[in-house]
């Protein structure tokens, strides 16, 4: 599969391109264009799905309090991943920015779901847990789908002069 060279401006482009293609991507989910795997997103989609259920059942906490917060990497190693290695080292030859963009918008995800289970180990009745749960889901589900947009390259670009101005604030809160 060729790989493409236009990659993030300011970036080395070709040795970016060059770095990725030493990975054998196309035999795996993992993005040529980018270096990422979507795979990582099954991490938050677990918690996602015990938030649902969570909120329909609130019994089923204790399946949510066993989730935990794991980094890209932390992910790929602890996983069963055929490519796991692959996907590793693909993440650490990808563009530092875009992987900035990931990980804060990762780590973020995992604040509010550590939060949200902090909040819910207090005393909470069960209508309530499933409000805190949906409420949860409302914030982590558009993150999901950013950090997804990240992972395969259709993220949207962004003039940096403009990044700052009050439009680009109303566009921030309406890609939400």
């Amino acid at each position: 599969m060729a790989i493409s060279t236009k990659l993030a401006p300011g970036h080395d482009d070709v040795a970016m391109a060059a770095a990725i293609s030493a990975f054998p991507c196309a035999e795996t989910n993992i993005n040529p264009l980018t270096g990422l795997a979507t795979d990582y997103l099954n991490h938050f989609n677990e918690a996602i799905m015990l938030l649902e259920m969570l909120a329909e059942t609130p019994g089923c906490r204790d399946d949510f309090f066993a989730w935990q917060p794991r980094n890209y990497s932390e992910h790929f190693a602890a996983s069963n991943f055929k490519h796991r290695d692959v996907a590793i080292a693909a993440y650490g030859a990808a563009d530092p920015a875009l992987r900035q963009r990931l990980d804060t918008l990762a780590d973020t995800m995992n604040e509010i779901l550590m939060a949200t289970r902090e909040v819910m180990r207090q005393p909470v009745s069960d209508a309530s847990a499933g409000t805190i749960a949906n409420l949860a889901l409302r914030w982590i589900k558009p993150l999901v789908a950013r950090a997804g947009a990240i992972i395969n390259g259709t993220e949207a670009k962004r003039d940096p002069d403009q990044e700052n101005t009050p439009q680009a604030a109303v566009d921030a809160l309406m890609a939400r």
